[in-house]
């Protein structure tokens, strides 16, 4: 596995893997990687013929109080983890690289509507970043397929409809959530939490669960929520969120079959996120 920082370098190298007649797979990441990112890259690796896997703390899509400057960073664990997954090509460039005038003179790419609300609501900005980044990390490698987890629903919507609508010749694959045995999704701020919260952290899942199975059976959407915050503020999380919404993050209607129901909340001072995917039926989804 190759590793650059250099954006000509990371070019030239794909530019070959082109001319080659490759199709090319990206992994755009964070690092302080964990098995959920490994999946990522073998979902690339099942549909291409080269991956290229970035490392970059962005900081654009940190807002003033979040956790840039303690977001971990282990590359050197990261790069061996990647190697032995297969990835042939890593970028992890600097904030200079990707900004070289700054952030407050960067150039913003944002997504209207599906970006707003659930953490759009709560991290004001956030997904400005995020499109921004992504786009650029678009430009720069031309994949054929990009990867990205569900965990972060949200962000795969934003991205799905950033492609759709620059008409990006780009296959957005999302990747299904990895967790632990209790449930717990993976995350790297999962590192956060201490043993005790660690193992309260599943109840966020498992009230999950308790919601999809309830509404799937017929019961009230708003009844059910409310009982989910409940249990949520009960085990100690501080809920953010917790909604249902259209697989597109449109309002759910009367005719709405396919669901997912999305929940962000804080435990300690980590900010967990989660979401299901559900069927309503008619009488649930008329509620």
């Amino acid at each position: 596995m190759h590793t650059t920082s250099d954006v000509c370098d990371l070019r030239t190298r794909l530019d070959a893997q082109r001319r080659a007649g490759h199709r090319i797979g990206l992994v755009p990441t964070m690092g302080n990687l964990h098995r959920g990112h490994l999946a990522l890259v073998e979902a690339a690796r099942a549909r291409c013929d080269t991956i290229v896997a970035t490392i970059f703390v962005n900081p654009l899509q940190f807002g003033p109080n979040e956790d840039l400057d303690n977001y971990p960073r282990t590359l050197d664990a990261d790069k061996a983890k990647l190697e032995a997954a297969g990835c042939d090509l890593l970028f992890t460039p600097t904030p200079q690289v990707m900004y070289p005038r700054g952030l407050e003179c960067q150039t913003l790419v944002r997504v209207p509507e599906v970006s707003e609300g659930l953490c759009g609501g709560s991290r004001p900005g956030h997904f400005d970043g995020v499109s921004t980044v992504v786009n650029m990390l678009f430009q720069l490698t031309q994949p054929d397929v990009a990867c990205f987890g569900e965990k972060d629903y949200q962000q795969l919507a934003v991205i799905r409809r950033m492609v759709t609508d620059l008409h990006m010749p780009i296959d957005v694959i999302g990747v299904p959530t990895v967790r632990e045995d209790s449930g717990l999704a993976l995350s790297s701020r999962n590192g956060y939490l201490s043993d005790a919260e660690h193992a309260t952290a599943a109840e966020l899942q498992q009230t999950l669960r308790q919601i999809r199975d309830a509404l799937q059976a017929g019961g009230d959407i708003q009844s059910q929520l409310h009982l989910g915050h409940e249990r949520l503020s009960r085990a100690g999380f501080v809920p953010d969120y917790l909604e249902v919404r259209t697989p597109d993050l449109g309002a759910v209607t009367a005719t709405t079959r396919e669901a997912i129901v999305l929940a962000a909340a804080r435990l300690g001072t980590t900010r967990l996120i989660d979401n299901l995917s559900l069927t309503l039926p008619r009488e649930a989804a008329d509620a």
